[in-house]
C-alpha cells in the first residue's frame, strides 16, 4: 500500500508579488549601470569599467531570468509536466552561474594583456561612472536583501549584486590611483581581484544547482536521523529504499517502503501515514511524502537501495 500527502506551506502572494516588483525594479536598475558603464568604459580606455559592466550586464540578464522563472515556475502540472515548472528557476541559477564564470575568464584573458602593456585611462571619467555604478548597486542590494533568503535565483542575483558593488569600490579605488599617480597597471590588477571573488562566490551557487538536479539529499538532512525517527514509532519494523531531494530550492520530497511489526488493515496504515507525515513536516521540513507501506515484502532492507529503483 502506497501513501502520499503534500504538506506544502501556505503562499503569501502579496509578498511574492513584492518580490517580483523588487526584481523588476533592479533589472531595470542594472540595465540603466551597464550602459552607462559601457559608454564611460570606452570613453575612459578603463578594461575594469568595462569588466564591471559586463558583471553588471550578468546580473541584469540574471535578473530578468530570475523574474521570468519565477513567473513560469508559478504555471499549474499538467499530464506532461507532473512536478510542474519549478525546476525552471534552478535551470536558470544554473545558466547564470555557467555565463558569469564564462566572463569572468574572458576579462583574465584581457586584464593579462592588460598588464603586459599599460594603456592611458582618463582616471576621473573612470571614477565618476563608477560612483553612479556604485550608488546603483547599492540600491539594488538594500532592495533584495529581505528576499535572498526566499529563492535561489534571487540568491544568485543577490551575490550578483554583492560582486558588483564590490567592483565598484575596487574600482572608485584604482581610479583614484590613476587620478592622482598615473598607476594604469591597477586597472587589470581590479579585474583579476573582483574575477576571482565573482567565481568564489558563483561556485557556492553552481554547486547547489548540480546537487538539485542531481537529487542528491540535501545537506541538512541525515537519513539515518530520519531513519531513527520513524523506526521508534511501535507499528514499524523497518524502513528502506529511502529516497531524500529537493525539486525545487524550498520544496523537498521524500519517499521510502514502510516494513510493519504486523499486518494490520488499510484504516489503520492511513492513520500511520498521516503521523509519519507529520514527523516529517514538523521536524525536517519536508513538504512532500510518499510512503510504500510493506509487511515482510522486500528482501533488500537497506536504506539505500543500491540497484537505485524505487
Amino acid at each position: 500500500m502506497a501513501g502520499h500527502n503534500h504538506s506544502h506551506s501556505v503562499n503569501n502572494s502579496d509578498n511574492s508579488e513584492q518580490r517580483e516588483k523588487k526584481l523588476l525594479i533592479t533589472v531595470v536598475l542594472n540595465f540603466v549601470i551597464t550602459i552607462a558603464e559601457i559608454v564611460g568604459g570606452f570613453l575612459s580606455n578603463s578594461l575594469a569599467l568595462l569588466s564591471d559592466a559586463l558583471h553588471n550586464l550578468s546580473d541584469a540578464v540574471a535578473l530578468l531570468i530570475a523574474y521570468i522563472a519565477i513567473k513560469v515556475s508559478k504555471r499549474e502540472s499538467n499530464h506532461r509536466k507532473t512536478f510542474g515548472y519549478k525546476r525552471v528557476e534552478i535551470l536558470s541559477a544554473l545558466f547564470n552561474a555557467v555565463a558569469l564564470i564564462a566572463i569572468c575568464f574572458f576579462l583574465f584573458v584581457e586584464a593579462y594583456e592588460r598588464l603586459l602593456s599599460p594603456e592611458p585611462i582618463k582616471g576621473m571619467l573612470m571614477l565618476i561612472v563608477a560612483t553612479i555604478g556604485l550608488l546603483a548597486n547599492l540600491i539594488s542590494v538594500v532592495i533584495l536583501h529581505k528576499d535572498k533568503s526566499h529563492n535561489i535565483n534571487i540568491k544568485a542575483a543577490y551575490l550578483h549584486l554583492i560582486g558588483d558593488t564590490l567592483s565598484s569600490v575596487a574600482v572608485i579605488a584604482g581610479g583614484l590611483l590613476i587620478v592622482f599617480f598615473e598607476a594604469y597597471w591597477v586597472d587589470p590588477l581590479i579585474t583579476f581581484m573582483v574575477g576571482i571573488y565573482i567565481i568564489k562566490e558563483t561556485y557556492q551557487i553552481l554547486k547547489e544547482t548540480i546537487n538539485i538536479l542531481m537529487q542528491a539529499t540535501p545537506q541538512n538532512i541525515d537519513i539515518d536521523e530520519i531513519k531513527g525517527e520513524l523506526e521508534n514509532l511501535p507499528e514499524i519494523d523497518n524502513i528502506h529504499h529511502v529516497h531524500i531531494w529537493n525539486l525545487s530550492d524550498s520544496e523537498t520530497h521524500f519517499e521510502c517502503h514502510i516494513d510493519l511489526e504486523k499486518d494490520m488493515s488499510v484504516s489503520r496504515t492511513d492513520s500511520l501515514r498521516r503521523q509519519i507525515d507529520e514527523i516529517l513536516a514538523d521536524r525536517f521540513n519536508i513538504s512532500h511524502t510518499t510512503v510504500q507501506i510493506e509487511f515482510n515484502c522486500c528482501n533488500d532492507k537497506g536504506v539505500i537501495n543500491k540497484a537505485g529503483e524505487g
